[in-house]
């Protein structure tokens, strides 16, 4: 009876420790761009960054251009919502902190044309990050808690994007 136990409590704090070293390895992996919505410093400086370089083409509210999904003219798309009635949140951060700063041409590859420019040399990563809190800030939280389970199983890019994470805008 006593070895069963012994047994059985060896194994319960091998389960506990594996469970905190996966928590701990999460928190600090280096390649997790910290993108907080409930850091009101970072949301703050997000909003004034997003009013300055995004909200003339994406809204002030986040509304994005009419009949963004149908081509214009020239052949590109309309600025899609960044609400919660677009379609930023179905991506992970990592490829939307590449999307910002490379540009969608640089994610979605080939010829691709948008109005939308590469941010790399125009904002830090850290005023990127800031940007995107602000957005996800203003998702509703079954929003929110469904990009970060997006997230979660997205956490590492594909090779083809490691440098999505090593990219250093200007200081």
């Amino acid at each position: 009876m006593t070895k069963y136990r012994n047994v059985i409590a060896a194994a319960a704090l091998l389960g506990l420790a594996a469970l905190a070293l996966w928590y701990v390895w999460d928190l600090l992996r280096p390649d997790t761009p910290v993108i907080d919505a409930g850091d009101p410093v970072q949301v703050a400086l997000g909003q004034d960054i997003y009013g300055r370089e995004c909200a003339s083409c994406h809204g002030e509210n986040l509304e994005g251009q009419p009949n963004w999904r149908q081509r214009n003219e020239d052949g590109r798309l309309p600025a899609p919502p960044h609400d919660e009635t677009g379609h930023t949140w179905h991506h992970p951060d990592w490829q939307l902190m590449e999307l910002t700063a490379k540009g969608p041409a640089a994610l979605v590859g080939g010829d691709y044309q948008s109005d939308m420019p590469a941010y790399e040399e125009i904002l830090t990563e850290a005023e990127i990050r800031a940007v995107l809190a602000y957005i996800k800030s203003r998702w509703p939280p079954e929003i929110r808690e469904r990009h970060q389970d997006l997230n979660r199983r997205a956490a590492t890019p594909p090779p083809r994007c490691a440098e999505a994470t090593t990219w250093s805008a200007k200081v």
